[in-house]
């Protein structure tokens, strides 16, 4: 018990020290772009909708990454089956005449399966986690390119597209889509016995199989959701967009496996929130949004975001130790 509390304590304040870090990073980021430009680009509603409007779509993005990290595997395909879930779904509505329900309905089951795919590679098939889906990524990524002759898809639906520009009490749409799967998530890793079994399965496999947990079900089970929350994504992407992009999604598993990293979650497993997560996909995201109104060389960008995985990575490394 006094363990667990101890646990507890720790991941509070680790959460507390990255939200101060975040206040600062805007702070700081506010002062450049008044310094640099004379005038405030950054702290505007139409900035702020517009960063927490990407955020809701890296950000759920993000905590499926977080479910599969927790059980010391990763997910390189998370950002071919967001693009294969928006072409879909804009092929469905626009070249089948299919009501914006089913076809979002369809896309969704169909991109789910990519996780089905991985569960069974990568435990029945034995194959390593990262190269079973890189593997996978690129499969995927070929699927999209022939489904769609590398070609835009157009022609969606208004209420369709009209839906992530929509806000309601002057937040977007689609943060309460992010909300909702926040809300659920943390309950499911929380509460239920699945999501103590991807704790346990991160921590020790071998001692995981042996308390009697079914490893290959929870295994399954982690993959599957974290593909059913990109194909959410992947939807989100396409309504926010206005069309079916085949480049859709393409190194989003660098932002969701660097926002689960900065948010605590470790890459050996057993570790991981959604609060955690949450706050580390608004730091990637209004970072990558600061660099963009200062100016700042996106490949100098992604430099920086290299090497604060690395620097994530040891920090908890170094801290384990």
């Amino acid at each position: 018990m006094k363990k667990n509390r101890a646990v507890t304590n720790t991941r509070i304040s680790t959460d507390i020290l990255l939200l101060i870090i975040y206040v600062i990073m805007c702070l700081i980021i506010f002062a450049l772009t008044i310094i640099t430009s004379g005038q405030n680009k950054f702290l505007t509603p139409n900035n702020i909708t517009n960063v927490i409007r990407q955020t809701s779509i890296n950000g759920v993005i993000a905590i499926g990454m977080t479910v599969v990290v927790i059980t010391g595997g990763i997910d390189l395909s998370v950002g071919s089956v967001v693009g294969l879930s928006g072409v879909l779904v804009a092929k469905f509505m626009a070249q089948s005449n299919m009501g914006i329900l089913p076809a979002i309905l369809v896309a969704a089951l169909v991109s789910t399966l990519i996780g089905v795919l991985n569960g069974i590679i990568i435990f029945d098939g034995k194959v390593p986690a990262f190269i079973a889906t890189l593997g996978m990524m690129t499969a995927v990524r070929g699927l999209i390119m022939l489904v769609t002759s590398a070609r835009m898809v157009s022609g969606l639906p208004r209420a369709f597209t009209d839906f992530a520009q929509a806000t309601f009490l002057g937040l977007p749409a689609l943060f309460y889509i992010w909300l909702i799967i926040m809300l659920v998530t943390a309950f499911i890793l929380k509460y239920t016995t699945f999501g103590r079994h991807l704790y346990a399965i991160g921590s020790n496999i071998e001692s995981a199989r042996l308390s009697g947990i079914n490893v290959r079900l929870t295994t399954y089970g982690a993959y599957i959701y974290c593909s059913f929350l990109c194909a959410i994504a992947g939807i989100m992407m396409a309504s926010r967009l206005g069309n079916g992009v085949p480049t859709g999604g393409q190194g989003y598993e660098t932002d969701a496996i660097a926002s689960a990293v900065i948010g605590g979650a470790s890459l050996s497993g057993a570790e991981g929130t959604v609060l955690g997560t949450v706050i580390g996909a608004l730091i990637m995201q209004t970072f990558r949004n600061g660099g963009n109104l200062l100016r700042i060389n996106p490949h100098l960008m992604e430099i920086v975001i290299g090497l604060l995985i690395i620097g994530a990575v040891l920090i908890d490394k170094r801290t384990k130790k």
